[in-house]
């Protein structure tokens, strides 16, 4: 896809289990929840791709938040509007007796459910179901609920930080209402396995109740990028369910202090070379100083953007638009960061799948890769 110099090719899942997604929003209110689930499903012939952007409304937004010329929406939309993502759309689940493990994923300031396509795809080639929150907090590009009213919808759109306010202050109460979708998401999938019925007010042609014997809710992980890295990490305080999580690129600022010592969970940081500021890393430290099994990892070659879809853009006309590259290979870099987390899941979830060859990445083995543990020389 693409035209006026730029073009997007999202990479498949190189798992063992074809991907399929479908969108679920639940509730008429800005309290519901709204997700791009990704799964293993069974193979379809015919299958169409969906929409990697699936509005023209997020064009706005996009445009909005990265240029700041809500105007400019509609060059992003002929240059990228017709790119998909290379999954089943509303594709059968493939059963498993034993269940997936599911991942609770957060997207970055910003952003919205469909930016990370490429590591949720991955990660469910391997086996997760992974639900993509579209947060409600106004950090989102922009998003929408439905109300009772047929046919009705109301936008949410971005908001900076509005005059006179402390940014720490605004984004603290964000991160609390995020780390809670996160935990409100969780519930959803329990219910659904406990054989609640839950209708998805979308018109998708996809049951929910498909997923009620094919979850292993022992076996739960939240993820997130910048905003939503710390917003995973939040959400190990805020539920014990959650077993670790896997942080990429986060954003620690919005945290206060006193809930350093309360994080009971492991993390697993995977920071690019560019982003992180020595008071963000002291911040990972003092997590990893209290809890041996917190790692830091560092990808070298890698920016900020490199841990999103936005990586696999090319042309310059869109790199302009979406930031700067790192020197090391998109593909090799979510290549890296999707086996470290998958080492970092197995053990942590007790997974039954072979991901340890992988472990040496946990442990700071290869050329790309760094760890900074708690006792050894920052790499940043």
């Amino acid at each position: 896809c693409g035209s006026m110099g730029g073009m997007l090719a999202l990479p498949p899942g190189q798992g063992p289990h074809q991907v399929g997604c479908t969108d679920v929003m639940v509730g008429h209110t800005r309290q519901g929840l709204f997700l791009r689930l990704f799964y293993p499903c069974l193979p379809r012939a015919g299958a169409t791709e969906p929409l990697w952007v699936p509005r023209p409304e997020y064009w706005g937004g996009l445009a909005d938040v990265t240029l700041g010329r809500r105007w400019c929406s509609a060059l992003l939309g002929m240059a990228i509007g017709s790119c998909k993502v290379p999954v089943s759309w509303n594709g059968p689940l493939k059963p498993r007796s034993s269940g997936y493990p599911l991942i609770i994923f957060s997207h970055g300031l910003g952003a919205f459910r469909t930016l990370y396509s490429s590591i949720c795809t991955e990660l469910a080639s391997w086996g997760f179901v992974v639900a993509a929150l579209e947060h409600r907090d106004r950090s989102a590009a922009t998003t929408y609920f439905c109300p009772a009213e047929a046919g009705m919808e109301e936008w949410i759109p971005f908001q900076r930080v509005p005059q006179g306010q402390k940014e720490f202050y605004f984004r603290n109460k964000q991160v609390h209402q995020r780390a809670q979708e996160c935990v409100r998401a969780l519930r959803l999938f329990q219910g659904i396995a406990g054989g609640r019925s839950v209708p998805n007010i979308l018109p998708q042609d996809w049951d929910l109740s498909v997923l009620k014997d094919n979850l292993d809710l022992t076996k739960v992980a939240v993820m997130g990028h910048s905003f939503g890295g710390v917003t995973a990490v939040l959400a190990l305080v805020k539920e014990p369910s959650f077993r670790c999580a896997v942080a990429l690129d986060a954003w620690m600022f919005p945290l206060e202090n006193l809930l350093y010592p309360e994080v009971p969970k492991p993390v697993l940081f995977i920071n690019t070379e560019k982003f992180q500021t020595p008071e963000s890393v002291a911040k990972m430290k003092r997590l990893s100083s209290r809890n041996s099994q917190t790692k830091i990892v560092t990808v070298l070659g890698t920016v900020h953007e490199d841990q999103t879809d936005f990586a696999f853009f090319s042309g310059k006309l869109l790199s302009l638009i979406f930031g700067r590259r790192g020197t090391l290979e998109p593909h090799k870099a979510l290549a890296i960061t999707s086996q470290a987390a998958l080492a970092f899941l197995q053990r942590h979830l007790e997974l039954q799948e072979q991901f340890g060859q992988w472990d040496k990445l946990l442990e700071g083995v290869g050329d790309s890769v760094a760890l900074d543990a708690p006792f050894s020389r920052s790499h940043l």
